[in-house]
């Protein structure tokens, strides 16, 4: 019997003894003992025919990046059909967008698969999540069956890397290229094969531009002090390049909070996108508790595992399943701007899969830990 049939007989189970979606229009919670498999169950409903995944219940539109997590967690979980619908839908997209100049696939499209601009906006990093996907189906699935998909994107993530090693974010709508951003590099760095020129060249721009030797951090932004560090730097900085100290996921306590959880009223503990502590991110802190596992502190994953399952809400799409949304409480993303409406109310594909991956203890960046980088280039050591 497949993990997803034996899923759907739990949660049928689980629906008769929960009953009702929402309470005052809010969603409810999660009852206490909730399998897993209730969560993967959501995540598995919400893929459409052609095999994409809108980005959250009831949204309108479907992220790259969310649909690499869900095909890693597709493949995590061994329903490598489903994760084959994903790669299937960008194979055929191959011609009429990705090798269209300036190449790459687009952020953002509608649900028929349409990108929402004529001229969408290719983002370096969701590109890299895409092949990371396409590499944990292959280990995973014990086949090469997308090899072609990953070399073309192998080839647009190499060809962004300008002369001083780091690689552009990609390219806006109007066709300029993306400023260099230091998570898209962390996860080319882990996406393409091996260690090559491209990693040395990648490693040097690191060390010189994007590495605080003081505080021994990976820096954001460094035109801004407030947000000179971010969230995501420390847990994936950590997962991605080797003999990384574990002291940075404690240093990671800058963006550590307690808010309000606007579903269920009670305080939830995480972690926000950056130093403003204005929101618990449940993205941002699935990749601290995957990183946390990686690192043997048992203990803090543990913790930020069940504060997380705290805020777990019951979908009103689909009976019986339940998932995380973006966030606990509305605040701001990453800097000042504010997020969007429905942000911490509506389930979302991101924080469950990572939510997903801390409880199978499934790290999607492990493929990249044995490159074998030489000493002299481990700028985060000497």
């Amino acid at each position: 019997m497949s993990r997803v049939v034996v899923a759907i007989a739990i949660s049928v189970i689980i629906y008769f003894f929960t009953a009702g979606c929402k309470k005052n229009g809010i969603p409810e919670v999660i009852p206490v003992g909730l399998k897993v498999d209730s969560v993967y169950l959501w995540l598995s409903q919400m893929q459409q025919p052609n095999g994409l995944l809108l980005s959250s219940e009831g949204g309108k539109y479907v992220s790259l990046y969310d649909n690499a997590l869900a095909a890693i967690a597709f493949s995590a979980y061994g329903d490598y059909q489903k994760a084959e619908k994903i790669f299937d839908f960008f194979n055929s997209r191959l011609d009429p967008e990705f090798r269209k100049s300036p190449g790459g696939f687009g952020q953002m499209r509608t649900v028929d698969g349409i990108p929402v601009d004529d001229r969408p906006r290719r983002w370096l990093g969701d590109n890299a999540w895409l092949l990371i996907a396409i590499n944990n189906y292959h280990l995973l699935a014990k086949n090469n069956n997308y090899q072609n998909l990953a070399n073309e994107l192998s080839q647009w993530i190499l060809s962004l890397q300008d002369l001083d090693g780091g690689l552009w974010g990609g390219f806006d709508a109007n066709g300029t290229q993306i400023s260099k951003i230091a998570e898209g590099n962390l996860d080319a760095f882990n996406a393409i094969p091996g260690f090559t020129d491209f990693h040395k060249r990648l490693l040097v721009h690191f060390k010189e531009v994007r590495w605080d030797p003081t505080d021994k951090l990976l820096i954001a932004w460094d035109d801004y002090p407030k947000y000179r560090y971010a969230l995501d730097l420390h847990s994936w900085g950590y997962c991605v390049f080797e003999d990384f100290p574990t002291d940075v996921l404690s240093k990671a306590g800058r963006y550590m909070t307690t808010q309000r959880s606007t579903v269920s009223n009670g305080f939830v503990t995480g972690y926000c996108f950056d130093e403003d502590r204005d929101v618990v991110w449940l993205e941002g802190t699935g990749q601290m508790v995957v990183a946390f596992i990686k690192a043997g502190r048992e203990e803090e994953a543990q913790k930020y595992l069940q504060e997380m399952k705290k805020n777990l809400i019951k979908s009103s799409a689909f009976p019986g399943s339940f998932a995380l949304p973006y966030s606990v409480n509305f605040g701001t993303s990453y800097g000042p701007d504010p997020l969007w409406s429905g942000v911490d109310t509506n389930p979302a594909v991101s924080s469950t899969a990572w939510y997903l991956f801390g409880m199978l203890r499934f790290d999607p960046l492990e493929m990249g830990y044995t490159k074998q980088i030489p000493s002299e280039y481990k700028f985060w050591v000497n």
